[in-house]
């Protein structure tokens, strides 16, 4: 009669053997090593804030708590840093990456200088989403987005693929505003300082960039936000209208949806293709946890940056989407969209 509890004892003695066969290889294999979380884009702007704040939390709840230290690698409104996790980096789960939300648009598109497979990275996790705006100094012609129709205004950007010279540049072939795109700026904070020199008017970057590197701009009024590229509004930005607000068509909307989709993808973490299914899934609950964790919720308000977490399950979901549009989508968005 002790014959079956004896047997029962044992698929459940052998049933925890395997669960801690299984976990045991992920701890052993990051216990000691170096995680890099690689950056698309150069120092102080708000990427840059979001990706070390990650590398100061995330290792803490990897298995094997392993080190963890960002690098930047700026270049091509980041695609270099993508083409690099894709083609070069070790396909592990020791490379992290914080890159452009338009990943999976810039494939679509058949953008030049993507090497790369959007849904092969495995998508970590989002940290927050990233409404993309564009703000003008007080002084210039362009206060509002209805005078950008009939004035020019010079905006100051990075590379022709990086969002803020995207997304000007669609508003300009979508709906005809006369924003003139200066690139070459090494990043927003450079940009920036060129608003305050004179070379330029404004900037397009995400809203927690302009709070993080110029919170005052917005305290003193030195600055107009005249649209921002996302869905819906931003709770701050409740009268600034958003770009599908301002479509005359369903086409015209269509294609600004489309484009603003990077919006909802927003601050992430992803990792290499090709790296083992039990590490991606520690990696992902790693992030769920950080993400949660009290220590890393109060660094991120001392940072003034915004929270809105996605779990790397449904990330993976929306970059699927947007890389799978129909051909009647991508090729009106491809009409209008700056490629390299």
């Amino acid at each position: 009669m002790f014959r079956p509890l004896a047997i029962a004892a044992a698929f459940a003695t052998t049933g925890a053997a395997v669960q801690v066969a299984t976990a045991q290889p992920v701890a052993d294999f990051y216990r000691g090593k170096t995680v890099s979380v690689v950056i698309g884009y150069p120092p102080a702007g708000a990427n840059d804030v979001y990706a070390r704040l990650v590398a100061r939390h995330v290792g803490k709840h990897i298995p094997g708590n392993p080190n963890v230290v960002p690098r930047n690698m700026p270049g091509a409104g980041s695609l270099i840093a993508a083409n690099h996790i894709f083609n070069v980096a070790p396909k592990d789960g020791t490379v992290l990456g914080l890159l452009v939300p338009t990943l999976p648009l810039e494939e679509a598109l058949g953008a030049a200088a993507v090497k790369f497979k959007s849904a092969g990275f495995h998508w970590v996790g989002r940290m927050a989403p990233a409404p993309n705006i564009t703000f003008i100094n007080a002084t210039a012609p362009v206060k509002a987005i209805k005078d950008a129709f009939d004035n020019a205004a010079i905006l100051g950007a990075t590379g022709r693929s990086a969002t803020n010279a995207i997304y000007p540049t669609v508003l300009n072939n979508v709906l005809g505003t006369k924003f003139k795109i200066v690139t070459g700026y090494e990043g927003s904070a450079a940009a920036m300082l060129a608003m305050e020199r004179g070379e330029v008017e404004g900037h397009s970057a995400t809203y927690d960039t302009l709070k993080t590197v110029r919170e005052d701009w917005l305290a003193q009024k030195k600055v107009n936000v005249v649209v921002q590229y996302s869905l819906t509004r931003h709770p701050e930005l409740k009268d600034v209208p958003t770009t599908v607000e301002l479509a005359r068509n369903p086409e015209q909307a269509q294609i600004l949806r489309a484009v603003s989709s990077a919006s909802e993808i927003g601050k992430f973490v992803l990792t290499t293709p090709e790296t083992p299914a039990d590490r991606v899934q520690a990696l992902r609950q790693a992030f769920d946890a950080m993400v949660k964790d009290p220590e890393f919720i109060a660094e991120a308000q001392k940072l003034r940056i915004e929270l809105g977490p996605l779990p790397g399950v449904e990330l993976q979901k929306i970059v699927a989407e947007v890389a799978g549009m129909s051909p009647d989508v991508v090729a009106k968005v491809k009409a209008i969209y700056p490629l390299n």
